[in-house]
């Protein structure tokens, strides 16, 4: 299975395994399954610590190489990913979390995420 992973599960996954859920930790675990990210979760990384955001000190170099390192494939973001963006209900506000929804649909790929708003969109969008 293909596994996007949505910021947080991502920052948790590569410095902070113990805040993973048991389901999220099997999935990302499972040898089976491939796990992507985007450049989106690094593009929201470098904002959000610019903003000196607690929940956002990593240096997102390090953990772009880091997630290279270790298997991760980048989901490059396209013109239909940001189309798809636009077509999507208003259910949530924030455009990082849009685009990766927008990403996991137009790629067919699930996208796993902590947060119950991210987790109401339709598709391919699994809360753990």
């Amino acid at each position: 299975m293909k596994l996007l992973l949505d910021t947080h599960i991502l920052l948790w996954a590569a410095g902070m395994p113990g805040k993973l859920s048991r389901a999220a930790r099997k999935l990302i675990e499972e040898p089976d399954n491939l796990l992507l990210f985007s450049p989106v979760s690094l593009w929201e990384i470098v904002i959000k610590r610019s903003l000196d955001r607690d929940d956002f000190q990593v240096d997102p170099r390090l953990l772009h190489r880091g997630l290279l390192d270790n298997g991760y494939e980048e989901l490059p973001v396209t013109s239909g990913h940001a189309l798809a963006a636009g077509d999507l209900p208003p259910l949530h506000k924030d455009p990082f979390d849009r685009m990766l929804v927008a990403q996991s649909i137009e790629e067919g790929v699930t996208l796993l995420t902590s947060d119950p708003f991210v987790a109401r969109y339709p598709g391919p969008v699994r809360k753990v």
